[in-house]
Order: structure tokens, then sequence, then C-alpha cells
């Protein structure tokens, strides 16, 4: 699965973003509050708008204070799968009920020096684990090959029926690195300069999406 992140792309023009990726799997959207992350992006108002103008699922990753109570209306505007991060909340579990409560699929998120050991127990309450392999907050950052082994474990527990959910990847994700994470087991590629700076983004979605299915043929990309 390719997901193109719209936070390298146009945002005057996001219709139109949309619709040059519509051969894309998911569509991933970045919500960052200037408080969690240091950048600012956008937020529920354009997703909303957003919603209206394409029928590719959105990823909503929000990279926010207080996800107890901002994720909820997320799912509640129409996002198909609603990721909020670890670090950002005393109860993952209580709001990870409340994203599938209010309709959409569930994803924790975990940065790049935050041990996985605390979380394996809970992921049983989600559908997505967004593993984070640059820090988050803006794009266009180098790709952090050590955080495939947080990958590798979760597909382990995958395969052998011990969870049943996705794992994903964001940050530094093109065509040099997708193929390294595909063999660590991940099902779902973030992907943004390496897609919204092709000369051709739905051509670019396609290359990322055969160049993953290439290294990992037993995964459904």
């Amino acid at each position: 699965m390719i997901a193109p992140s719209i936070l390298s792309a146009d945002f005057a023009h996001l219709a139109d973003e949309a619709d040059a990726v519509k051969g894309a799997d998911w569509l991933h959207v970045d919500v960052m509050d200037a408080h969690f992350v240091p950048n600012l992006t956008l937020g529920l108002p354009i997703v909303e708008s957003l919603l209206k103008a394409t029928t590719i699922p959105l990823d909503c990753h929000l990279m926010i204070e207080n996800p107890d109570r901002w994720a909820p209306p997320y799912a509640e505007a129409g996002a198909y799968n609603v990721t909020f991060h670890a670090e950002a909340t005393d109860n993952p579990v209580a709001v990870a009920r409340d994203i599938r409560a209010a309709g959409a699929k569930a994803g924790l998120s975990i940065k790049p020096n935050t041990p996985l050991d605390p979380y394996l127990e809970i992921l049983r309450e989600f559908d997505t684990l967004l593993v984070m392999s640059v820090e988050p907050g803006f794009g266009g950052q180098k790709f952090m090959p050590q955080v495939l082994d947080k990958a590798r474990r979760v597909r382990n527990l995958v395969d052998s029926g011990e969870l049943t959910l996705l794992v994903e990847i964001d940050g530094g994700i093109n065509m040099d690195t997708v193929e390294a994470a595909a063999e660590a087991g991940v099902d779902c590629f973030v992907a943004g300069s390496a897609v919204y700076g092709a000369d051709d983004p739905s051509a670019a979605v396609e290359k990322l999406r055969s160049r993953a299915r290439h290294s990992s043929p037993h995964l459904a990309i």
C-alpha cells in the first residue's frame, strides 16, 4: 500500500494534488499543532474539505497534543484511519476505542527513539502501527534504518497470528529506501517528496508499489 503525504503537496491546490495520485491506496494527511511538534500544518476543516474532493481513503496522522479530545472528530468527519502518537496521551487504548466508536480505524504511532516494548500488549486494540523513520514535524528528512527492527518485530507477531494490524512507515521513504522497509515487513509506505516531487506523481506511486512488492511478495501491496 502506498500513501502519498500531502505535506509535500501544494496546499493551495489540494484537490488537484489528491487527483494527481488517484491510484494511491491511502492519502496521508499530517496534522500538526506546533506544540507536540514544532511545525503547524492543517486541521479538521481542511480535512473535511478534502474528504469532499477525493475518494481516496484519508489516513490522518495526528502529531498533536491531547488526542483524547481531538482524534475522534477526525473519525466522525469520515477519515478512514486516524493515527495518534503514543507519546501524546496517558491512555492510548481509550483513544483508540473512541476513534473506532466514531467509525474509523485506529492507528498508534511511535517516534524513532520511543521503545516498542511498552506498547506491545496494547497493539491488539489498534488497526495500524505507524513507525516513524524520521523525527516527526517536517518532510524531506533522511530515513533512519534503525527503526526497521520495530517493524520486523511487529511483522513477526502478525505472521504468527498474535496480532492483526497493518505496519505502516513514515519518513524518508523513496525509491532507495522502500525496498528495505518492505523487506522488514512493512505493509503501508508513506511517501511525500518521492511522490509529489516527481514529474509524474501517479507514476511515482506505481514505481514505489512495484519496488515494495518485488522486495516482499508475501505482502498485499
